[in-house]
């Protein structure tokens, strides 16, 4: 089984992969080539993309039962003793700075205060 999710890419990419694989949702495709076959179409992915994203996803013989590969993405996957994860950046963009917290609200919420002194 073989999944590609496509974000922001071409529509004439979209079209190219429905000669080998089902299109189950907008930028979504399932299938079952062999392995060949997605490695090529994985490199015409990564080619032809432009400025969108791809995430590739496939069976292979591993504890998970399957591994993944992304390209032009933020989340990149990573290698823990023997486990595929993924690495996202927390509180950082892709640019590297650090966004600003929003501190809470002070008070009471709106349900809290309901709670307490009934609906006034």
């Amino acid at each position: 089984m073989t999944v590609i999710v496509l974000a922001n890419c071409p529509t004439g990419l979209r079209g190219f992969l429905t000669r080998w694989l089902l299109e189950i949702s907008p930028g979504v495709f399932l299938g079952a080539p062999s392995a060949r076959v997605r490695d090529i179409l994985w490199a015409e992915v990564r080619q032809y993309s432009g400025k969108g994203r791809a995430l590739l996803a496939y069976q292979t013989n591993n504890e998970q039962g399957f591994t993944f590969e992304s390209h032009d993405h933020v989340w990149h996957p990573i290698d823990h003793e023997g486990l595929t994860l993924i690495h996202r950046p927390s509180l950082a963009n892709p640019t590297g700075e650090t966004r600003a917290q929003n501190p809470p609200p002070q008070g009471w919420s709106k349900a809290a205060k309901r709670r307490r002194f009934g609906n006034r």
